[in-house]
């Protein structure tokens, strides 16, 4: 298996991305099965798409900041 990160933002705007490949690691039951877990989300929670203009996030609720949530909060409540 084949897990790659990639980091994007901050300050400095840097992308830093990192692949690890599990084939032939003894730990590999490990790193395959928590990259399983963090694929598989938060169970029964909210995913959220926010386009504004030609930008886009995909977040999942309990990784929202505060203003995501007050956002997607009176968007949902103002266009019903």
């Amino acid at each position: 298996m084949r897990i790659t990160v990639t980091r994007s933002g901050g300050f400095a705007g840097v992308e830093k991305a990192r692949e690890l490949d599990t084939s032939g690691r003894r730990d590999a039951a490990h790193w395959e099965e928590l990259a399983l877990r963090a694929l598989s989300g938060t169970p029964d929670g909210f995913h959220y798409r926010i386009t504004v203009d030609d930008q886009v996030l995909d977040v999942e609720d309990g990784c929202l900041s505060e203003d995501q949530r007050r956002l997607i909060r009176a968007v949902l409540e103002e266009a019903a």
